[in-house]
Formats: C-alpha cells, sequence, structure tokens
C-alpha cells in the first residue's frame, strides 16, 4: 500500500493512487468512463473517492460497481450529537447495513409480459398464465448462492470488526421470505449457513416489514443489517433520515480487491451553487477510503474532528439546523485537524 495519498481526475496526467471523479462536467466524465484511459485511471489506482452525481458522470459508476465487481455496499448511520435528528433518543444509534450491491432486481432485466408466453409461466396467487396478466411488465429478481455467500462474508466479518471496537457483535438478515420463497428463502438459507462459521456473532432473521417497523422505533437494538439489494437500498436511506438525513450518509462499495467510496446523496441541483450543501457524508465517506488504505490513525483523526466541529454547533449547515456556508463548515473541520 502506498504511504501517501495522489489524486488524480480523469481528464488529468500523471500516476494515480487514488482516482477522484466529481460530476463537474458531465459530457466529459462519460466521455471518459467509456475509454480505455479511464478505466485503466481507475485500474491503477488503490481506490476511488466518487463525487455526488445523478447526471451522465453516473455512467463511471458501472464500471466501479459492476466493472469492479464491488459486491458490498456499506452503509453505516451512528449518531453524533449536533446531528439533526426527526427522533426524541437517537443517542445510540450506531449500525451498519451492508447491502448486496449487484444482484437482486438490479441486474435491470425487465421486459413486456407477452414475451413469457414460450415459457409457460403461471401465477401461484392468481392462477393463469403471466402472459395472460398483461399487457403490463416484468422484472427479474435474480439471487444467487455465491452472490449471498460473498456479501454474507462480508457483513459477518464488518460484525466482528465492530464487535473488536465494543458493539455487539449481530448480523440480522432481512428478506421476504415469507411470500418470495425461493428467491428471497435462498439468500435467508445462505446467510444462515454462514453464520454458522462465525458462532462468535449473534445471527438473527427477521422478515422485511417486521426489520422496518423495529428500525422506526427501536434503531438502536441493531448492529449490522445485511439485505437483498433493493431492500438495502431503501433502507439505508430510511436509516440515514433517522439520524439527520443523507447529508450525514457515508457509503463504501467493497469487492475482493477494490473498493469506492462515495457519498449516498444526488447533486441537489435546487441548492447548486448556494455554498450550503452538507459536505458531511463525503468526508465520512473519506473516514470509510482512509481506513480501507491502512491509514488508520489518519481516518480516526478525520473522523473525531467531525465530531467535535458538530459537537460545537456553531458552524453547522442549514440541513443541519445551522447558518453556515459550506465553506464555513469544511474551514471548521480544517481549524479542528491544525491545517
Amino acid at each position: 500500500m502506498a504511504s501517501e495519498i495522489r489524486f488524480k481526475r480523469t481528464h488529468g496526467g500523471g500516476t494515480p493512487r487514488l482516482s477522484a471523479w466529481a460530476a463537474e462536467n458531465e459530457t466529459s466524465l462519460l466521455e471518459a468512463v467509456r475509454s480505455d484511459e479511464a478505466r485503466a485511471t481507475i485500474d491503477d489506482s488503490d481506490t476511488t473517492l466518487f463525487g455526488a452525481t445523478s447526471g451522465l458522470s453516473a455512467g463511471a459508476l458501472f464500471y466501479l460497481r459492476w466493472g469492479k465487481q464491488t459486491y458490498a455496499n456499506l452503509r453505516p448511520a451512528r449518531y453524533l450529537p449536533g446531528y439533526r435528528s426527526p427522533l426524541a433518543q437517537p443517542q445510540e444509534i450506531d449500525l451498519a447495513i451492508v447491502r448486496e450491491n449487484l444482484e437482486d432486481m438490479y441486474v435491470c432485466t425487465e421486459g413486456e409480459l407477452a414475451e413469457l408466453a414460450p415459457l409457460g409461466l403461471e401465477s401461484p396467487t392468481v392462477r393463469r398464465p403471466l402472459a395472460e396478466l398483461g399487457p403490463g411488465r416484468y422484472a427479474l429478481k435474480v439471487i444467487t448462492e455465491a452472490g449471498t455467500d460473498r456479501v454474507a462474508r462480508f457483513a459477518f466479518e464488518r460484525a466482528r470488526w465492530r464487535k473488536a471496537r465494543g458493539l455487539p457483535g449481530q448480523v440480522t438478515c432481512g428478506t421476504k421470505h415469507n411470500m418470495l420463497r425461493r428467491s428471497d428463502g435462498l439468500f435467508r438459507e445462505r446467510v444462515e449457513a454462514v453464520s454458522h462459521d462465525y458462532p462468535d456473532i449473534e445471527f438473527e432473521s427477521l422478515i422485511i416489514d417486521d426489520l422496518a417497523n423495529k428500525l422506526c422505533h427501536a434503531p438502536h437494538s441493531f448492529d449490522v443489517i445485511v439485505l437483498p439489494n433493493l431492500y438495502g437500498d431503501i433502507l439505508s436511506d430510511a436509516v440515514a433520515g433517522l439520524i439527520g438525513g443523507l447529508g450525514v450518509a457515508p457509503s463504501g462499495c467493497f469487492g475482493d480487491d477494490y473498493a469506492y467510496f462515495e457519498s449516498a446523496h444526488g447533486t441537489a441541483p435546487d441548492i447548486a451553487g448556494k455554498n450550503i450543501i452538507n459536505p458531511t457524508a463525503t468526508l465520512l465517506s473519506a473516514v470509510l477510503m482512509l481506513d480501507y488504505l491502512g491509514f488508520e490513525a489518519a481516518s480516526a483523526r478525520l473522523e473525531r474532528a467531525i465530531e467535535r466541529v458538530y459537537g460545537a454547533g456553531d458552524a453547522l449547515t442549514p440541513d443541519q439546523g445551522g447558518t453556515a456556508t459550506t465553506t464555513d463548515f469544511c474551514e471548521a473541520i480544517a481549524r479542528e485537524l491544525g491545517v
């Protein structure tokens, strides 16, 4: 691992270690990500810190996610004093959602119901061939043994990592296995099978709607939650709302030999250019990134700086109830870091 971090944007020169993507120039970035040079930039880096995007530059994510096979999306949610939580007592919320990142509904295979006629598939609930339910459309949900096993192991390893730092050491699996007995049932079965390799980690399985309910009234009772892709996408945003919103929600996507990090929110075009965006999610994603790169001391130092700025409460952005600008917030972080 490199002893220092060097940045390179996709349209720059030099030898990269960390590729930094932003949504500043969507057209050029989309063109870049399609190029061999851009893919080589990512391949030659140890990791990528990806800027928020909701436009054409999202094309970069396809290579970072599916090209690099980053199958585990880690979405931590830890309340810090100073966050603008809607809950009366959010103080003990410290959990992490591990979302399977490549499969489920996100194989993006859809079509017209009429296309299913040659298969002769029949719905067990309406007791008619699916093709006869139309006109309408279908979408495939794909759960594989290998895909589930690897994200389950990531979740249990994360629970073990957290337990070593004083957290409960528990994994909760959420699925709709009572209705989707073969697909979600398989996910649940494989996670439970992996749990036997981790006798030091407590395991429980919940129906996804029960899990959603308990997350609302007792989020502090959870440690690590492992979910299929779609449920993880939805519930990780919901959990972010419990502690203070997407502005404080970091994200990391991990594969066997690569990871990239990004804030979970979009580009917020409604406040573009106003200098009031909250950079906390990006900074906390950088905390995850530094830890992944082996810079544990720097990671902890940045995290402590964020905690102190929120604890002081006088440099918070409007989404957290303050009046500070983005610049004010970043300058407060820099002062805490002594830079």
